[in-house]
């Protein structure tokens, strides 16, 4: 063999050895095809993520629902008696105004005598009979049965010895009761109790007899019809001097003890209930020995401008 066929054969072995590994070697097209579009999907998946990113903030930025909720409320506020769905959420913010009466002196009852015609007609039921400013006279009374949950006796000189009903008083005006007592006893005067709470049953039971006695038309003139009656409230206490000279009658006024009461119970927070030339709008005779607790402010009020409880709440006048 000639040296040049050598040279062919050995460039044909190369040739081919060559091409045996690139075969082998090497990726197939379909193959890398198959990787390149796994490859490709893979980018699209992972880039749906990078973009919700940047889409979240939107829907946390976009907090259009608060402003709106926010903005809503603010103007159905003022419109308060517009928006049906809005004002209950607005309106229970209203009851502060219903304080206001109770800042105001008024009768503590269902409603005001209507055009102050004073008649029985007119008769008003208390809405709030535990207030020591409750207003209990011929036009207003009381609620059937009541009876105050806090009665207490007053440690001060009754008349009489017994621990009975008519010795009790609520005990914010027992309190005052005392101190009253001990300060006419420092200016020396000294006081005894008559008659204070008084139940229902038991002013039924006085009224009918003075009915039977004078007659009901001056019956009235002196006592309350029952659940009318200020000595029901626990709050009232008919009051002598200790000697009970004069207790409960109409010589008691002019008395030391009586002018002790007519200048000095104010300061304690009573007033005198039935004035003298008040008939007309109490309904009852001069009393100077009935005085009821009503607190210190309104009965300094009431004493310095001689006015009754009825003119203090400008419900007057009442019936006879």
């Amino acid at each position: 063999m000639s040296r040049t066929a050598k040279i062919v054969i050995l460039f044909i072995a190369v040739i081919a050895i060559g091409w045996g590994i690139g075969k082998y070697t090497s990726p197939s097209p379909s193959a890398s095809q198959e990787e390149g579009a796994s490859a490709g999907t893979g980018n699209e998946l992972q880039a749906p993520p990078v973009a919700q990113p940047e889409a979240s903030p939107e829907p946390s930025a976009v907090p259009e629902p608060t402003p709106v909720a926010t903005a809503e409320p603010q103007q159905t506020d003022s419109p308060a008696a517009g928006g049906a769905t809005v004002v209950p959420s607005v309106k229970p913010a209203d009851p502060a105004p219903t304080a206001k009466p109770a800042a105001t002196a008024k009768p503590a009852a269902t409603a005001k005598p209507s055009g102050g015609s004073g008649s029985a007609d007119a008769e008003l039921t208390a809405a709030e009979p535990d207030s020591v400013t409750v207003m209990v006279n011929k036009q207003y009374k009381l609620p059937d049965g009541y009876k105050p949950a806090d009665l207490v006796y007053p440690d001060v000189p009754f008349l009489f010895s017994e621990k009975i009903e008519k010795r009790m008083m609520r005990k914010t005006a027992a309190a005052a009761l005392e101190k009253m007592f001990a300060g006419a006893k420092s200016d020396g005067v000294y006081l005894a109790g008559v008659s204070a709470y008084r139940s229902e049953k038991t002013q039924t039971t006085l009224f009918n007899n003075y009915v039977k006695r004078d007659g009901e038309e001056k019956a009235r003139t002196y006592s309350a019809v029952p659940g009318h009656s200020e000595h029901q409230t626990g709050l009232a206490i008919d009051v002598s001097g200790s000697d009970g000279k004069c207790a409960a009658e109409s010589c008691f006024g002019g008395t030391k003890e009586a002018n002790w009461l007519a200048d000095h119970a104010a300061e304690y927070g009573f007033i005198i209930r039935y004035p003298e030339g008040k008939q007309s709008i109490t309904g009852y005779k001069y009393e100077p020995w009935h005085i009821r607790y009503v607190g210190k402010d309104i009965a300094v009020d009431i004493a310095a401008r001689g006015i009754t409880l009825e003119e203090y709440y400008d419900a007057v006048p009442v019936s006879n």
